[in-house]
């Protein structure tokens, strides 16, 4: 029988960009709402994760795409909410001010539809509680006409050097799987003022009703996450692990975790922390069971923190 592990226990807990995590794990942007929302959940403490990552956010408000938003897949889940949310003035003056920030870390996640609206949304996060600045750059840019900020490096790096400009709040860059040369886009992210990386935002995919013969998702594509694509972000954070470790910039992997075993694989192959998203859909409570998993395995291999796990992989 396993052992019974404190899953805050102190080889969990480490300083991640300056801030105090009580465990590797991080909540998803879009999966718990505002925060609030997860806190409703009976047997969850906001100790279980040690930051949650606030639901994107843009200047002005927005209604979303048109229903069907939501459709499950094979081992995962399309989504296309369409970033909706109150708006950044709302949740700095509404909604930040009913979070308990002695519980865990809470990291903005800043979209826009252009360059000078990731950078207004920052510099009013900037003046706010926040603990950190996660950049969204899988938006579309409006002015290119609707090509995505985060499948171009260089346009990459314009979007994090106008929000550096705006903050000196840590900077996390969430990078999309959707590019020719992530390894690129981290370099030049990092030179732009990124302090942190999170890899992978979702895989861009669709569904089809053979019935009808439409699609099932009224966007009509939508971002696929869940255990689907976990190999695909592996090798991504693999691949990005040498450009960050070089830049002393450290990575949140995220793609498919729904056990500690996941989580473990996450951090040997580069990340300091791990995401998780679509899991909390069936398993509101799979925090505090990762937490525990990963403990039991730094007690096994005798690590005394997380840190001494993260780019173990062994090659060759």
């Amino acid at each position: 029988m396993a052992a019974v592990i404190d899953p805050v226990a102190p080889p969990l807990r480490y300083r991640f960009l300056g801030m105090d995590f009580a465990s590797p794990i991080v909540l998803l942007s879009g999966c718990v709402g505002f925060g609030e929302e997860y806190t409703r959940v009976e047997g969850f403490s906001n100790h279980d994760a040690g930051a949650v990552v606030l639901k994107g956010t843009t200047l002005e408000p927005r209604l979303g795409n048109p229903p069907h938003r939501v459709y499950e897949t094979p081992s995962g889940m399309l989504n296309a909410i369409g970033l909706q949310n109150p708006g950044t003035d709302h949740v700095v003056r509404r909604i930040l001010p009913t979070l308990d920030f002695t519980e865990t870390r809470f990291i903005a996640n800043v979209s826009g539809s252009t360059i000078e609206e990731y950078a207004e949304v920052t510099r009013r996060f900037d003046d706010s509680p926040i603990d950190a600045i996660e950049i969204n750059i899988s938006c579309p840019n409006v002015k290119e006409g609707g090509v995505a900020f985060g499948n171009y490096p260089e346009m990459s790096a314009r979007v994090v050097a106008a929000c550096r400009a705006m903050t000196r709040k840590p900077l996390i860059t969430k990078l999309s799987p959707n590019q020719t040369d992530i390894r690129e886009n981290a370099r030049l992210c990092i030179e732009a003022g990124s302090d942190g990386l999170s890899v992978i935002n979702t895989l861009m995919g669709m569904a089809i009703d053979a019935r009808t013969r439409r699609p099932v998702i009224g966007n009509v594509q939508g971002g696929l996450s869940g255990p689907a694509i976990k190999p695909i972000a592996l090798l991504k954070v693999h691949q990005v692990y040498d450009v960050a470790k070089k830049h002393g910039v450290p990575i949140i992997g995220q793609g498919g975790i729904t056990t500690a075993t996941d989580a473990i694989e996450f951090m040997i192959a580069g990340a300091s922390a791990v995401g998780i998203g679509t899991s909390l859909f069936y398993d509101p409570l799979c925090c505090r069971r990762i937490n525990a998993g990963i403990a039991e395995y730094l007690q096994a291999n005798g690590m005394r923190s997380v840190t001494e796990l993260v780019g173990t992989l062994r090659l060759g």
